[in-house]
């Protein structure tokens, strides 16, 4: 039966599973993303790539990954096309430094490894390729990917920065919870002393952690660590 107004998509949509539900939020979200008519915010306007003047030209995974390789500023991809990325601040350098150092240093010796953001991570939703830059991310074992990409990390950390905070907190967290191997998905605020944690073990609600003296357990790595460390010379 055709539905004619928004009342029967959204009765439509209750009637869904709660995976489905899911499924259909990361679709939307990747299918628009960066569509000021749908949405208004986003990280950066559509680079120009390989000499395009007018139009964002639509590259090919293969081709993103070699004009990837030989640019100076990082790009994001999303279903074909390339999004500069933009620079991250003092502050922000510093706290995703001060995680990425800690946790490397607990993971010394073992089979999970750390890797900071200029580390790609390749997802694939809705037959649709994205490669994003996370902050901090861990992979353990053999991993799926290549020496220039991730596809299979356990742990996915993201700092919150004005221009990307709305992402972080919607589109990004749509996609990474899509990913099967993922088990934490954490959100840092560089302007205050607050760390969220989602679980899928916790059906990813969301635990938040505040002020300097507060531990946050990293409970897929088995690691906890003061946020006083997380912030140290930032606050």
């Amino acid at each position: 039966m055709a539905t004619d107004s928004l009342d029967d998509i959204k009765a439509a949509i209750q009637r869904l599973a709660a995976q489905e539900r899911q499924t259909l939020e990361s679709w939307l979200v990747a299918s628009f993303r960066y569509d000021t008519d749908v949405l208004g915010d986003h990280v950066a306007e559509p680079a120009v790539a390989y000499g395009a003047s007018e139009e964002c030209q639509r590259l090919s995974v293969e081709e993103y990954l070699a004009f990837e390789e030989n640019s100076e500023q990082r790009h994001e991809y999303i279903d074909g096309v390339i999004y500069a990325m933009c620079g991250a601040s003092r502050r922000h350098e510093l706290v995703a430094g001060n995680l990425f150092a800690a946790i490397h240093g607990h993971l010394r010796g073992g089979p999970c490894k750390a890797h900071i953001a200029n580390f790609k991570l390749r997802l694939r939703i809705d037959q649709k390729d994205l490669f994003y830059y996370p902050d901090v991310m861990v992979a353990c074992g053999p991993v799926a990917g290549t020496s220039h990409y991730l596809q299979d990390p356990k742990l996915v950390v993201e700092v919150l920065s004005p221009s990307t905070e709305s992402i972080d907190r919607r589109e990004k967290f749509l996609s990474y919870k899509q990913i099967a191997t993922v088990e934490e998905y954490v959100l840092i605020a560089q302007d205050s002393a607050q760390i969220m944690v989602y679980r899928r073990a916790q059906k990813w609600a969301p635990r938040v952690h505040t002020g300097p003296d507060s531990i946050v357990a990293l409970q897929s790595i088995g690691f906890s660590l003061g946020l006083g460390q997380i912030y140290e010379g930032v606050l």
